[in-house]
């Protein structure tokens, strides 16, 4: 595998790769994930797939926002840990600014995205997604068994939609793994630069069970302070929600909702808000936090939900690194990014296919996206930008 040159390796320019996406990539966890493909595998060649998908793969265990986790990863085997801060603000700040705007002049913000347009970057979320989940599958799920673990994998999600059934998927494909997969006993993963070693992996681990643990106790003892609270509440929210994305919004809204912090209104039409911007879902934070406490709030409530998923990735890579160069962990990895694949499957068709594709129309409009992604080779920003100028077009015409 090629890496780029060692110009590249900086933190500023892993902080205009991730700007641009942070500014185009509509279409939650799933378009996430496949815009991170194209730029970072297939276009910029900063990772093998077999590098990107043992990340997916890692995230889906860790609790968290799984794009923004790999994005961060990413960012850290590039430059460090300034390259995962900056992968993180990258990816980040375009959609936590807007909502923060948006919590504190609500009633200028309402209708300023035509549905028309909300609607057809949905459609081109399923052509990102599809051809990511092509490309994967190609290369990951060659041969009878692993096209069987990979259906397998994506009934069960398509059945069980439950926030802790993608780690028991995975946790299941690497017992069966052990088993059935026999990888080459030559057959080397490709390495992921990091500068970690497994003790700081450890402190980081544990820094993040002394927050969970200690936060709470703080709020209790000075319950007055509000910004402490704040911190507790999104922290733990952060930390404990698998599957990240819509599975986090119940955990807020008892936080922020049954707490009396903010109104149920005002967290669903923040909710409706995040929806319209590209980005993690999870800078939802950043509207709660600023509705509740203006700008200071935001910043606060936002990187208070993301500390977790810092800590959980930089703590875990080091370990995940060393442990996926054994064979039996290859065995077990060859069941697994199948699995992943399946995931990736399910999730295609629920939410990003069902909230999208209604008639004929938005069908036709998704293949063209579709081959001018895979065919015409267009960069997806400007497929993405394109076709949500033309349904916002078609929509008021």
């Amino acid at each position: 595998m090629a890496y780029a040159s060692e110009v590249d390796k900086s933190a500023w320019v892993v902080f205009w790769a991730f700007l641009r996406l942070g500014l185009t990539s509509f279409g939650g966890p799933v378009a996430h994930l496949g815009y991170f493909h194209a730029e970072f595998v297939g276009k910029r060649r900063w990772l093998s797939e077999r590098s990107y998908v043992d990340l997916v793969a890692l995230c889906q265990f860790l609790p968290g926002p799984a794009s923004s986790q790999v994005g961060m990863a990413i960012g850290l085997s590039r430059a460090g840990y300034a390259g995962a801060l900056a992968a993180w603000l990258g990816f980040t700040l375009p959609s936590a600014l807007v909502l923060i705007l948006f919590a504190i002049g609500l009633t200028q913000f309402g209708h300023v995205v035509p549905a028309g347009v909300l609607h057809g970057l949905k459609i081109v979320a399923v052509a990102v997604v599809a051809q990511a989940v092509w490309g994967m599958a190609r290369t990951l799920c060659a041969g009878a068994l692993r096209i069987t673990i990979m259906v397998a994998s994506s009934c069960v999600a398509l059945w069980l939609p439950f926030a802790f059934i993608q780690v028991a998927i995975i946790a299941v494909a690497a017992v069966l793994g052990l088993w059935v997969c026999k990888p080459l006993s030559r057959s080397v993963p490709d390495v992921l630069p990091l500068g970690i070693t497994p003790r700081a992996g450890g402190a980081w681990l544990l820094l993040f069970l002394v927050l969970l643990l200690g936060l709470p106790l703080l709020a209790w003892l000075w319950p007055t302070t509000p910004f402490l609270m704040l911190v507790d509440a999104f922290y733990r929210a952060g930390s404990l929600v698998f599957g990240g994305g819509h599975v986090v919004l119940p955990l807020l809204q008892t936080e922020v909702v049954s707490t009396g912090w903010l109104s149920n209104e005002t967290f669903v039409a923040g909710y409706g808000a995040t929806q319209a911007v590209p980005g993690p879902l999870f800078t939802f934070a950043a509207f709660l936090g600023a509705a509740m406490n203006g700008w200071l709030g935001g910043v606060i409530a936002l990187i208070s939900i993301f500390i977790p998923s810092f800590l959980l990735i930089v703590g875990a890579l080091p370990f995940w690194e060393k442990w996926r160069r054994s064979t039996a962990a290859q065995a077990a990895l060859m069941a697994v990014n199948a699995a992943v694949v399946g995931l990736l499957v399910a999730a295609f068709y629920d939410p990003v296919w069902t909230s999208a594709i209604h008639t004929p129309y938005d069908f036709a409009f998704a293949l063209l996206a579709l081959v001018a992604l895979m065919y015409w080779k267009l960069p997806p920003w400007l497929v993405v930008l394109g076709c949500g100028v033309v349904a916002g077009a078609l929509s008021a015409w």
